[in-house]
């Protein structure tokens, strides 16, 4: 009789309040991006806590991987869902990013209102430059895990060239690398595998216990695919896009600002493969170029305050609504936090909502198809050309803080030094995003202010 065979029957479980606790403790202390989110989630639910098998999270969070989306997020979402259902998907899913919801609104608030101030305008004069030196270390951390052959490396050049010289739009980039991640996993499947890597469970008291959702256990009843379960769903998550939708036509048209954001933040949804930083230069060539809803100083101070909240970085997205109505004024001038806070719930609201659409509809067929998932290819094609957009990405913001006046003027030194020495934190002393950017707060503030 094998050992699987001979494990006790389990009869652990995890109440619907307990699960709430900790997914409401994980939004708050969610900070580090989806590789900081995702070790929190490891040690807590595989190692500590044995909510979920080692298997079975890895699995989980292989799908979550494929889908466009913050899939830190995804994977809370996915857990809740397979302890508790439906609800529990949701209450993880939402409880994930609230708490930076709120926290975000608060902070765009205080940009917009207070940010000529001499000490906000000097910790922002830090944060900037420091935004620079972390876009780059992304690129670099993303970069030596993706790019591991020559195929992958022409890939990322190719995508660097098509939106840095040509102009290429982000979703035709993506479409591309997708397709040229298709035909390498055809031709040159070897090329084009994504390496998992495990984790040694620590020990812990319930360390020799089976998880309760184990490795060798049967999908629960409700993860069980079915036509008409995933029909619902669907419908479900058509009907909730669609009711604020035309109810936003109905109150400002189809040019209203507050309609047209809830389109473009429903596009950038579908298009998140690689993580937020892939997603920043589509969303910069909407909101910036397209809509003008705020500046390119702002995005960048937008970024900063991103990676200083829990929650996933996409949440950038919220200090983008936010500033976009508060600025324009929707709602009259004595209205302007309104008209901000109302813009910042519906981009969050319609670029989070496919999200839980993907998981709760797609979660059954990806539990009937376990240790069996073979669309890695186009993922690392995708995730090869992000690399090359991320980098574009860093030269961008580079230019518009290092030289703010064009090439044809003096750099800002001072500007230059606070790269330089964030760049040396991060790749020489591996010190955290957050510890960085308080130091480019104080050395901003140095330079300005004293």
């Amino acid at each position: 009789m094998s050992l699987a065979a001979q494990r006790p029957i389990q009869v652990r479980s995890v109440s619907f309040g307990e699960a709430f606790k900790f997914w409401l403790k994980l939004g708050f202390i969610s900070f580090g991006g989806p590789a900081g989110q995702i070790a929190v989630m490891h040690a807590e639910l595989v190692e500590r806590r044995r909510w979920i098998s080692e298997g079975r999270f890895l699995h989980a969070l292989n799908y979550c991987m494929l889908l466009p989306g913050p899939e830190a997020q995804q994977l809370a979402t996915y857990i809740g869902w397979l302890l508790h259902r439906k609800w529990g998907g949701v209450v993880a899913g939402v409880l994930f990013v609230l708490p930076s919801l709120f926290v975000l609104i608060l902070l765009a608030w205080l940009y917009v209102a207070f940010g000529a101030h001499p000490i906000i305008a000097g910790v922002f004069y830090g944060i900037k430059p420091t935004v620079v030196a972390i876009v780059l270390h992304a690129a670099y951390r993303i970069g030596i895990k993706a790019l591991r052959n020559a195929w992958l490396w022409t890939i990322a050049a190719l995508a660097f060239a098509a939106i840095f010289a040509l102009h290429v739009p982000f979703p035709l980039i993506v479409v591309t690398a997708a397709l040229l991640g298709y035909l390498g996993g055809r031709f040159a499947p070897t090329k084009f595998l994504i390496a998992q890597t495990t984790h040694a469970p620590k020990h812990t008291p319930l360390a020799d216990l089976p998880a309760i959702i184990d490795d060798n256990q049967a999908p629960p009843t409700h993860a069980r695919f079915t036509w008409s379960r995933f029909s619902l769903v669907a419908a479900a998550g058509a009907l909730l896009w669609l009711l604020p939708m035309t109810t936003l036509y109905a109150l400002y048209g189809w040019s209203g600002t507050l309609t047209q954001m809830s389109w473009f933040f429903t596009k950038a949804a579908l298009l998140t493969f690689g993580g937020a930083y892939a997603i920043l230069p589509y969303v910069y060539q909407g909101a910036v170029m397209q809509y003008g809803w705020l500046t390119s100083a702002q995005m960048i101070d937008g970024l900063a305050l991103g990676e200083t909240t829990p929650g996933p970085l996409i949440m950038i997205v919220t200090f983008v609504g936010f500033v976009g109505g508060y600025t324009q004024s929707l709602f009259g001038p004595e209205w302007s936090f309104a008209a901000g806070a109302t813009a910042a719930v519906l981009v969050t609201w319609f670029t989070f909502l496919p999200s839980f659409i993907f998981i709760l509809a797609g979660g059954p067929l990806v539990e009937s198809t376990r240790d069996n998932l073979r669309f890695t290819a186009p993922l690392a094609g995708i995730t090869a050309a992000v690399v090359g957009v991320i980098l574009n990405l860093s030269m961008f913001f580079g230019y518009h803080v290092l030289w703010p006046k064009g090439f044809g003027t003096p750099p800002e030194w001072s500007a230059i030094g606070i790269t330089a020495a964030a760049a040396i934190a991060l790749f020489v002393y591996q010190r955290g995003v957050i510890q960085v950017i308080i130091a480019g707060a104080l050395l901003g503030l140095l330079t300005t202010v004293v």
